[in-house]
């Protein structure tokens, strides 16, 4: 294991590559030949195809999404990388053990990678197919040390009362959360309809979890200038989504409820709870929300988490948010990973927080979250 500058930490959001079997060997048999599957992409190198063959099929370019530790001018969408060149953790749970080891990581809550842009997939059969098969791989997969791989469920929500029957069978694997699309089929989340969804999630302890990447915005949307510029747009989605969440009066209603917000940073919180206040104070007249007795800030507090990986900025705001809502992830195999140089880089941004605060985001919030037993 590497020198533990900081202990060791718990990473709130890190990944899976799916490898060749997850979808093939598992979905229902009716969309067999529709299956993601890996191919070698001319351009693009290693790549999981999703609805191949189809004109709706879209490509997870592993090479480019899971360059964990790579040098940046490695980083690409031209590189022709094979399946070898993956980090093995990705996809052998065995590896992801010792890669953990190597960052001084304690435990992973797991996300997935193709799963994501499942998320933005049209036809929400096959997209439930293919996340019922991934649910069963997940699990088989955290099997070898649930208590150091914590899967996270998906569910396509087609309807409430379907996305309802998911949580069970997310609970029954032993999952330990639930990942929703971006965008539902039936209105929206903050509608009525949702209530007995929001219900169930508190009943059977499964927290909720919004990705980045998995409404159909970020990367996904026509950038405005340079195509980088859609890099800033990624986090858009999920702030939209918590806005809802809180003025359309979800958090009023079901106060229990623990949402999480994955991967879209956290600097920008206390700014957004203050724009939140402000406009609730001053122009809720004219712009009407659900029926909430509490100031927004509040709701944000209280009820969402927020992963993060090497923003900073997290760390220098403390005092304006919810230092027990914070939860600090290496984004592990993907691109944006601080592994393996982990410990050294939090040593750097952790060198002003209290001992208390160091150990809620590092590893205590989580732990507490889904379960984790620390040392």
């Amino acid at each position: 294991m590497t020198q533990l500058l900081v202990g060791p930490t718990i990473s709130a959001d890190s990944h899976v590559t799916e490898p060749p079997g997850t979808y093939l060997d598992r979905i229902d048999p009716e969309y067999a030949d529709r299956a993601p599957r890996i191919r070698q992409i001319p351009g693009l190198g290693v790549s999981m195809v999703v609805d191949p063959d189809t004109p709706t099929q879209l490509m997870v370019p592993y090479a480019m999404v899971a360059a964990a530790g790579r040098p940046a001018d490695e980083i690409g969408l031209d590189t022709n990388r094979e399946w070898d060149w993956l980090h093995p953790g990705g996809y052998d749970a065995d590896a992801r053990l010792g890669e953990q080891d190597r960052d001084g990581v304690l435990s992973e809550v797991i996300y997935p990678s193709t799963g994501m842009i499942l998320c933005n997939h049209q036809d929400r059969a096959y997209m439930r197919a293919c996340m019922d098969a991934y649910n069963r791989w997940l699990t088989e997969w955290c099997a070898t040390d649930p208590n150091r791989l914590v899967g996270i469920g998906q569910t396509a929500m087609r309807t409430p009362e379907e996305g309802i029957a998911d949580l069970h069978t997310i609970r029954r694997l032993g999952l330990r959360g639930v990942m929703l699309p971006g965008t539902p089929v039936v209105d929206d989340y903050d509608a009525p309809a949702y209530d007995d969804f929001w219900r169930t999630c508190v009943e059977l302890d499964l927290p909720v979890s919004f990705h980045i990447l998995t409404g159909g915005d970020g990367l996904f949307a026509k950038p405005r200038g340079p195509r980088i510029n859609t890099f800033l747009s990624i986090i858009r989605g999920n702030q939209d989504i918590i806005g809802m969440l809180v003025f359309g009066a979800v958090f009023e209603r079901h106060p229990e409820l623990k949402v999480v917000c994955v991967e879209a940073d956290a600097g920008w919180a206390a700014h957004f709870m203050y724009r939140s206040d402000h406009a609730y104070d001053r122009h809720r007249n004219w712009l009407p929300s659900g029926a909430i007795t509490r100031r927004p800030s509040e709701y944000f507090h209280d009820n969402v988490y927020l992963t993060f990986q090497d923003d900073w900025v997290a760390f220098r705001n403390l005092d304006l948010v919810n230092p027990e809502r914070l939860m600090w992830a290496n984004d592990h195999p993907h691109s944006d990973s601080t592994w393996p140089n982990s410990q050294t880089l939090l040593a750097e941004h952790t060198r002003d927080l209290t001992e208390y605060q160091r150990d809620r985001i590092l590893r205590r919030n989580c732990a507490e979250l889904y379960g984790i037993t620390l040392p």
